[in-house]
């Protein structure tokens, strides 16, 4: 089945990566492999994720050993990928100090 993202999504996913890039550049790629892994299931198998309960139709995937979850539903047409949601603290996370 077509994946598509939302307008929304790919905003939070450019913001996502983008920080990963900066930051942690070594998780960068494993992340996007991830993402994309991640991608390929759903649109194989879209109700093989867990719905959340308090919004029927909603799927739910979190991004194991990463701090994100990819939400979606399924349409006649598409997997429409929602949000890839970043933790709440996102923008304060900090790279651990390198001791001298």
């Amino acid at each position: 089945m077509k994946v598509i993202y939302t307008d929304e999504a790919l905003r939070d996913l450019d913001e996502i990566l983008t920080f990963i890039d900066s930051n942690y550049p070594a998780a960068s790629a494993p992340l996007q492999k991830r993402f994309h892994t991640v991608e390929q299931r759903i649109g194989k198998r879209p109700k093989s994720a867990e719905e959340v309960v308090q919004r029927p139709g909603v799927h739910v995937v979190p991004l194991i050993r990463y701090p994100y979850k990819i939400f979606y539903q399924v349409t006649a047409e598409a997997v429409e990928m929602r949000i890839p949601t970043k933790p709440a603290v996102h923008s304060n996370l900090k790279p651990a100090a390198v001791p001298s």
